[in-house]
C-alpha cells in the first residue's frame, strides 16, 4: 500500500524545528499542504517556520508558516481561519508543540507545573477544539496527540511533563468515541528522538541513532486513510510499537470478605495477568464489576 496525502491539508504545531519540522516535511512529501505553525520570537519573526516552508516549496510542495501560541485560543482560532481561507479544509492536525520545565517535584514550582500543562494539554485542547467542527462537517479527520514514555512509564524530574503526556491519552480515548461516526480517527504518538528538547537527557551515541525523521513516518501513517484510532504508537530509532492499557480480571470479595485485609490477602489473585484484557470504553469496566458483584450476590441482572 502506498500512502498518498494529495489534496489533504495538515496543521503541525511546534513545527519550526525538531520533531515538528520532520513531521511537516514528511507530510508534505506525501502530498499534503502543510501549515507550519510555530511560536514567533520576541520580534514576531518565524525564522524556523519560514525555513521549513521554504524546504517544502523547494521540494515542490505547498506550505504556509503561521505564528501561534497554542495556549492562546484566539491565536489558535486565527491560525485555523487563515488555513481555511487559504485552502478551505483541514484534514490533519498534529499536536506537537511542547516545552520542558524539568525539576524534581520537591523543587518544582507550581507555576512551572501549570505552564507545562497549559502548553501540552490545553494547547492540544485548543487546537483540536478549533478544528473539530470542521472535521465533523467534512466527515473526515486525523488527529495526532504527542504522548511520551514519561507519561506512560514515568521519568525522574518530569512530574509535570509526564502528567501532561498522560492527560492527552485520556483526551484521545474519549475523542475516539465521539469522532468515530464522522471518520475522525484520533491517536497518540509517543516518540523518542534526538532533538533540542532531549539533548543532554540521553547519551550522545543514542542521540545520533534517534533521528526525528524516523519517527515522522509514524505520523504520516497516523495521518493517512489507513490510520487506526485510539492507538498509542511508540516510535524511535526506526522502531515502532504499540502501547496498550490492559486490566486484570481481578476478584470479587462479596458477600463476606469485603475489607482492606481481604484485598491484601487476595492481592496475588487481583494482580494475576491471566485473562487480562483491553477494555474498549469506560463502561466496560462498570459492567465487569457489576456482573461479578451480581454473580457473587446471586443477583440476576437480566430481571
Amino acid at each position: 500500500m502506498s500512502i498518498d496525502l494529495t489534496g489533504k491539508v495538515a496543521i503541525v504545531t511546534g513545527a519550526g524545528r525538531g520533531l515538528g519540522r520532520a513531521h511537516a516535511l514528511a507530510l508534505a512529501e506525501k502530498g499534503a499542504r502543510v501549515v507550519v505553525s510555530d511560536l514567533a520570537d520576541a520580534d514576531g519573526n518565524l525564522a524556523g517556520a519560514n525555513a521549513v516552508v521554504a524546504d517544502i516549496e523547494a521540494a515542490g510542495g505547498e506550505g504556509l508558516a503561521i505564528g501561534a501560541n497554542v495556549s492562546d485560543m484566539e491565536q489558535v482560532e486565527a491560525m485555523v481561519t487563515e488555513t481555511m481561507n487559504r485552502w478551505g479544509r483541514i484534514d490533519i492536525l498534529v499536536n506537537n508543540a511542547g516545552i520542558l520545565r524539568d525539576k524534581t517535584f520537591a523543587k518544582m514550582s507550581l507555576d512551572d507545573f501549570r505552564l507545562v500543562m497549559e502548553v501540552h494539554v490545553m494547547g492540544s485542547v485548543n487546537c483540536t477544539k478549533a478544528v473539530w467542527d470542521i472535521m465533523r462537517e467534512q466527515q473526515y479527520g486525523r488527529i495526532v496527540f504527542t504522548s511520551s514514555s514519561s507519561g506512560l512509564y514515568g521519568n525522574f524530574g518530569q512530574s509535570n511533563y509526564g502528567s501532561a503526556k498522560m492527560a492527552v491519552v485520556g483526551f484521545m480515548n474519549t475523542l475516539h468515541l465521539e469522532g468515530a461516526k464522522y471518520d475522525i480517527r484520533v491517536n497518540c504518538l509517543a516518540p523518542i528522538a534526538g532533538t533540542a528538547m532531549t539533548e543532554g537527557l540521553i547519551p550522545d551515541a543514542v542521540y545520533k541513532i534517534l533521528a526525528p525523521e524516523a519517527v515522522s513516518h509514524g505520523v504520516v501513517f497516523l495521518a493517512s486513510d489507513a490510520a487506526p484510532s485510539r492507538t498509542i504508537l511508540c516510535a524511535g530509532g526506526g522502531g515502532f510499537a504499540v502501547n496498550r492499557n490492559f486490566e486484570t480480571e481481578g476478584v470479587n470479595l462479596l458477600p463476606d470478605n469485603l475489607s482492606a485485609d481481604s484485598i491484601a490477602a487476595a492481592w496475588e489473585a487481583i494482580s494475576d495477568t491471566d485473562g487480562m484484557r483491553e477494555l474498549q470504553v469506560g463502561s466496560d469496566q462498570t459492567l465487569k464489576f457489576a456482573q461479578k458483584g451480581a454473580q457473587a450476590l446471586g443477583i440476576d441482572l437480566n430481571n
